[in-house]
């Protein structure tokens, strides 16, 4: 068996593997490696064994190397040589890193009628495969994934994660309307054909893949399978957290402004595709004065977290009132742009100038605020520390951030009449 190499070049014209079995299977399961070398054979080994002896299906397992620098890809490919004739397996090179890059290429080539993909450290219990892959056998559904956060799913890992997933996919529900639960357990699968008509349009060739591929599945009316899984955390991830989670909340921004914009043509996908006008694809998302509600505190999270960051890194530049009128200025943009597109649902660029004026009028108002608080915290403790200036300044942005609220309603009043039911 030989691992031919999958560039970074278009993904019309990749350079696919050549299988020593040209029939053709139906499920293709795929398994993105970096530097996996101590763990791959262990892991290839007990998934070629379950697959061998469980799946009804005809099945071939790909190993997807993304720009390993160890010994990771010889060891895949003595893995692929040496495993038993009762699973195909298969590897891919790419010389470029990202999970999503590896899926893109590989899923949108497959042979396959089902195309799956699973974490190297099978955190997964395999027993959930067959039911996973099923309503995409018989046709039921378009995409199917693994869910660890259903009261059937048994999920074995600490507090940190689950609060992270558990609210990562709180504010995909708030912000992007999603009505899948879990967008980030590695353990996915998807009918071939929509694949090859949907992965043109996810952009992100790394963690994010995963949840930018159900939101657009989702709009374009795709039907998503849920199946609940037991799921064990492996200790030794080597998956950076905060990086990770930063990626993600770009993603979101990203998405949501093209899905805003219309830039994505979800619409001609699901006309293509033969589902039709569905109606909304939102479910469990607050309409109204909720949904505004709900969508003003994500905003407001993110520029309060990055006002701090400001605030902390011009405080020793600039001194406490500056930094505190810099960092204010300088989020008051970005919140009421987000705020005027996000919350609002105010599209176009008619009176941009004139509510960004507004907003401004609404930032001079919550500086004011901030600042005299600042000022009575030096007259009754002149040596407070910086984090204790920042406590009182956040306090009193906080109760800022409710009369921004009620001005910005007042603000997009008109824009809301008309746009206060179109869906998240």
């Amino acid at each position: 068996m030989t691992a031919d190499t999958l560039d970074d070049a278009p993904a019309e014209a990749p350079a696919i593997i050549i299988d020593d079995t040209p029939a053709a299977p139906v499920l293709d399961i795929v398994v993105p490696v970096f530097n996996e070398e101590l763990d791959l054979a262990r892991c290839v080994r007990q998934l070629a064994d379950f697959v061998a002896s469980s799946m009804p299906y005809s099945a071939r397992i790909t190993i997807a190397d993304n720009a390993s620098t160890d010994t990771t890809l010889q060891l895949a490919c003595t893995l692929a040589a040496s495993i038993g004739e009762g699973t195909r397996v298969r590897v891919a090179h790419l010389d470029a890193k990202g999970r999503g890059r590896a899926l893109k290429a590989i899923w949108q080539h497959s042979d396959a009628q089902v195309v799956a993909y699973m974490d190297v450290d099978l955190s997964t219990d395999l027993n959930a495969l067959l039911p996973l892959v099923a309503p995409l056998v018989s046709g039921h559904s378009d995409l199917a994934i693994g869910t660890r956060l259903t009261r059937s799913s048994r999920v074995v890992r600490g507090p940190k994660r689950e609060l992270i997933s558990r609210g990562y996919n709180l504010m995909l529900r708030t912000a992007m309307g999603a009505s899948f639960s879990d967008a980030q357990c590695g353990f996915k699968a998807i009918r071939a054909d929509v694949a090859r008509r949907l992965l043109p349009m996810v952009d992100d060739t790394g963690w994010f893949f995963d949840t930018e591929m159900l939101v657009l599945a989702q709009r374009a009316g795709l039907r998503i399978a849920e199946i609940p899984v037991d799921w064990t955390d492996d200790p030794a991830s080597k998956v950076d957290i905060v990086k990770t989670a930063t990626e993600d909340v770009k993603g979101c921004w990203r998405v949501g402004r093209a899905l805003a914009t219309g830039r994505l043509p979800v619409a001609d996908l699901r006309d293509s595709l033969g589902r039709g006008d569905t109606g909304p694809q939102v479910t469990g998302v607050p309409r109204g004065l909720a949904g505004q509600l709900v969508r003003f505190c994500v905003v407001g999270v993110a520029s309060t977290t990055a006002y701090a960051v400001l605030y902390l890194a011009l405080h020793s530049v600039a001194g406490a009132q500056a930094a505190n009128f810099l960092a204010l200025l300088i989020t008051a943009v970005f919140n009421t742009t987000a705020n005027r597109a996000f919350t609002f649902r105010v599209r176009g660029r008619d009176d941009v100038a004139k509510h960004q004026l507004q907003g401004f009028a609404i930032f001079i108002f919550g500086w004011a605020l901030t600042a005299g608080s600042l000022l009575l915290l030096h007259m009754w403790a002149p040596d407070a520390s910086k984090h204790i200036e920042l406590l009182v300044l956040v306090v009193a942005n906080l109760i800022a951030t409710v009369l921004r609220f009620v001005g910005f309603r007042w603000v997009f009043r008109a824009s809301h009449r008309s746009a206060a039911e179109v869906p998240a």
